[in-house]
């Protein structure tokens, strides 16, 4: 099992920037891929973006390519998302998430999940 949770949500003008920070523990070894996916008020689950801890590559959602940067650190297995210039159709519920096929981009191919965290853009 994968144990993740997410830390860094918030209240944001637009415009503004947000980190958020998940941390893995448990046997990450299963979970090759990490991801964030959101879910908006009304809407189901939408992929954001996701990245490897092998090689560190990544795929972005278009909604938020350029404005937002995931990474990854092995030695503290933890998996941020710098998100800048948020919009107000960047509210939603963002979660962690951590699958074993590298580049998935479907939230049913991730197996563990955190918790969620909640980010509002809003003047």
């Amino acid at each position: 099992q994968v144990q993740l949770v997410e830390s860094g949500g918030g209240l944001v003008q637009p415009g503004g920037s947000l980190r958020l920070s998940c941390a893995a523990s448990g046997r990450t070894l299963s979970a090759a891929a990490m991801a964030w996916f959101r879910r908006a008020p009304g809407k189901g689950r939408a992929f954001v973006a996701t990245i490897t801890w092998s090689s560190g590559s990544t795929t972005y959602a278009d909604s938020v390519k350029g404005r937002f940067t995931i990474s990854r650190d092995n030695a503290k297995n933890t998996v941020d998302l710098q998100m800048n210039s948020l919009e107000p159709e960047d509210t939603a519920v963002y979660y962690c998430a951590g699958g074993p096929r590298e580049g998935a981009l479907g939230p049913w191919e991730y197996r563990y999940w955190g918790q969620g965290t909640q980010v509002t853009v809003s003047s």
